[in-house]
């Protein structure tokens, strides 16, 4: 008997896959085509979907439409705002201190970025005045705008992302802090240095503490993604939690693309 049909949802910039999925070997769909017939297959797996920030309804409305998607289609309404950090921090999850949409911000250094976005797009560094110029033009566009202090410890610590594969750690990378748009002429989105990382136990605990205060069955989720960046004390603090389309850094791991894979079998049941 043939095995299960399982589909990469990409974009029409990789309509094979991004070349991490590319990886796995599984036939890719471009999510927003409307010949794709999605009722076809068995599993299909978000991946690189990249530019569902430029039409986010359309986006919304197709994950309702897709019967064995993977992250379901509540874990990716609730995760495609970033606004999710309210709900974590209210929890007791430490996090980056945030803003949203505010009239105003006192002196200091601050990074802007909307709370719907990808690959550090629309997103700025600068002072007070940076800050809000930056607030009125997202403003303008309909867009919310979060602040957070610029912590300075990411200049030299950069970012550590913990990797989950069917609900159970992996492997982690240290990723360089990066600002701006990183959106190359091919449509990706990806930092330019990245390198495996030994997590800390402070940053485990972290990790761990994020993902079982979630509204949802961490056992259900076939990735995830935790950012963590350190705060003034050194201490680890919640950056973003990926859970739609991010980078796994599975080339950072000598078993990653291994436990994907098998994710993706236990998924399909």
């Amino acid at each position: 008997m043939p095995g299960p049909r399982i589909a990469i949802a990409t974009c029409d910039r990789f309509p094979h896959g991004d070349p991490e999925s590319a990886e796995l070997g599984l036939e890719a769909a471009v999510w927003d085509d409307p010949g794709v017939d999605w009722s076809v297959y068995d599993l299909v797996v978000i991946r690189s979907t990249w530019d569902y920030t430029d039409k986010v309804d359309t986006f919304l409305d197709w994950i309702e439409r897709v019967p064995a998607l993977r992250n379901e289609a509540d874990v990716v309404r609730w995760n495609h705002d970033k606004q999710y950090l309210r709900a974590l921090h209210a929890h007791g999850v430490p996090t980056v201190p945030t803003r949203y949409d505010p009239d105003h911000v006192p002196p200091g250094r601050w990074v802007v970025k909307p709370t719907v976005s990808v690959g550090a797009r629309d997103t700025i560094s600068g002072d007070a005045d940076d800050a809000m110029a930056h607030v009125e033009r997202l403003r303008a566009a309909g867009r919310v705008a979060m602040v957070q202090p610029h912590l300075t410890g990411v200049d030299e610590e950069g970012e550590t992302a913990l990797v989950y594969l069917g609900g159970e750690y992996s492997h982690a990378a240290r990723k360089r802090a990066v600002l701006g748009n990183l959106r190359r002429d091919d449509g990706s989105y990806a930092p330019d240095h990245v390198e495996p990382r030994q997590p800390t136990v402070a940053e485990l605990e972290v990790a761990e503490h994020v993902l079982d205060l979630l509204p949802f069955d961490r056992d259900g989720l076939l990735y995830a993604r935790v950012d963590l960046i350190p705060d003034d004390s050194g201490d680890p603090v919640l950056l973003e939690l990926e859970l739609i389309e991010p980078q796994l850094f599975l080339a950072q791991s000598e078993h990653g693309l291994d436990r994907f894979r098998m994710a993706i079998a236990a998924a399909v049941g």
